[in-house]
């Protein structure tokens, strides 16, 4: 592509009022910014982050000093050490829960409304009530580009099989225990998971359900002072347990043992993320690092749809998801004269709608009015769930992300022992917040 048509481009998704031609010839003597993200390793949108990079630098003359890493603990450590030692980065791709409260809090990230203060236009296209906030202050700061949704995966065939049909978006509580005996009755696993291994999705939705006001989901101070939900959430997972819903060894098997339980037409649903979408396909492939080897008919047998509501607050189509990373501008880059426009313009840059389309694909994405997305290259499960997700009707961020560390250790790694019987969920649930008062007293 030729610079002016870059150019060009550039300037109409930034908005005029942002950039103009002069703006971008100023700035082509070039402006050296350090930028850190996620998008590494086998991320699957680090291409498009690399694509967007060359873009924007061939627009305004930039250059990018990209720090990338993939996602980790280690990950985390770094970055939060980095601002510490005043060595942060211009911008930066991070989380957007408690993991950045630390830099928030020292005031060495710039919020969305200071910035638009001074440059209205600045992430004008996102949908304001999708902008994760800050549990430190409830100021926006991170500009989103893709987000996640959990929801339930469904293999169609293991359902007809059992003769019971695919769950609607009115999905009941009710009717999933009753899907789930006919299931069992019919010789198959209801549902794929491994309680021992990775109870987070139905300890996060099983608490969701129980839930008589959504916007406290995630406020874990009120669910200390209340835990009735999350009592009642860990009892619903025992009397799944009870009623045989789980494979026989839930307790003991791994998660990739019994993610294979429902890619061999051995189990019904599979509560997972957004990201799920692609190891599903993945196990269609003859080689699973080859989309070209995709058996399409193999993978037509899997749906997506809601999780059962049992009707307080939540309705089914209210799921768990929603924006845990975005785009920040450090107050290093908001103070630097030279840096300040061009970290702006690369933000706005990364987050345009041509952009967002292609790192959110079939997962959720942030913006006011989401172009129409086409799916002619996309394969069948993806193109479903880009369906599914215009039926979503709200996105609520997991409690779990600010309920970390040794504070899950009861009811995550003591789920066997919660729904066996050998620790009430009361108990689990008390020490579990005991532990959390404990760790933020420090």
């Amino acid at each position: 592509m030729k610079k002016r048509v870059l150019s060009a481009l550039f300037c109409s998704v930034i908005g005029a009022s942002m950039i103009v031609g002069s703006a971008v010839t100023a700035m082509a003597d070039g402006v050296e910014l350090d930028v850190v993200t996620t998008f590494a390793g086998e991320d699957s949108n680090a291409k498009n982050y690399q694509d967007g990079i060359a873009a924007y630098e061939e627009a305004t003359g930039n250059t990018v000093n990209d720090n990338s890493a993939t996602s980790d603990e280690t990950f985390k450590t770094t970055v939060v050490s980095d601002f510490e030692m005043d060595s942060e980065p211009d911008v930066l791709f991070f989380f957007t829960g408690a993991d950045a409260n630390s830099f928030i809090e020292a005031g060495k990230v710039i919020s969305i409304e200071d910035i638009r203060a001074e440059y209205p236009d600045y992430a004008a296209n996102m949908d304001d009530a999708k902008l994760p906030v800050s549990l430190v202050d409830g100021k926006a700061y991170a500009v989103p580009t893709n987000g996640y949704w959990e929801a339930m995966f469904v293999n169609t065939r293991v359902l007809e099989a059992a003769g019971v049909e695919i769950p609607g978006d009115d999905y009941t509580w009710e009717q999933f225990l009753e899907d789930g005996a006919k299931i069992k009755e019919a010789g198959y696993t209801p549902v794929a998971a491994a309680l021992g291994n990775i109870p987070h999705y139905w300890w996060e939705y099983s608490i969701f359900n129980n839930q008589s006001d959504l916007s406290v989901h995630t406020d874990i101070e009120a669910a200390a002072a209340d835990p009735a939900a999350w009592i009642a959430g860990m009892e619903d997972v025992k009397a799944m347990y009870e009623a045989g819903m789980f494979p026989e060894n839930t307790l003991s098997a791994t998660d990739d043992e019994t993610f294979q339980l429902f890619t061999q037409d051995k189990a019904a649903f599979l509560l997972d993320g957004s990201w799920k979408v692609g190891g599903i396909a993945g196990a269609c492939q003859s080689d699973p690092e080859d989309p070209s080897t995709l058996d399409a008919e193999e993978l037509d047998k899997y749906d997506v749809t809601v999780v059962p509501s049992k009707g307080n607050a939540r309705a089914a189509t209210d799921l768990i998801g929603g924006f845990s990373m975005g785009y920040y501008i450090t107050a290093k880059a908001w103070e630097d004269p030279e840096k300040k426009e061009a970290a702006v313009e690369f933000v706005n840059y990364m987050t345009s709608d041509d952009m967002i389309v292609k790192f959110a694909q079939h997962s959720a994405n942030p913006l006011k009015e989401a172009p129409e997305v086409d799916t002619s290259a996309m394969n069948g499960l993806q193109a479903k769930a880009i369906e599914f997700g215009a039926r979503v009707t709200s996105y609520t961020g997991a409690a779990q992300d600010n309920f970390q560390g040794e504070c899950r250790v009861p009811t995550f790694d003591g789920m066997p022992s919660i729904v066996t019987g050998e620790v009430s969920a009361e108990d689990a649930v008390a020490e579990g917040f005991e532990i959390y008062a404990e760790v933020t007293a420090e």
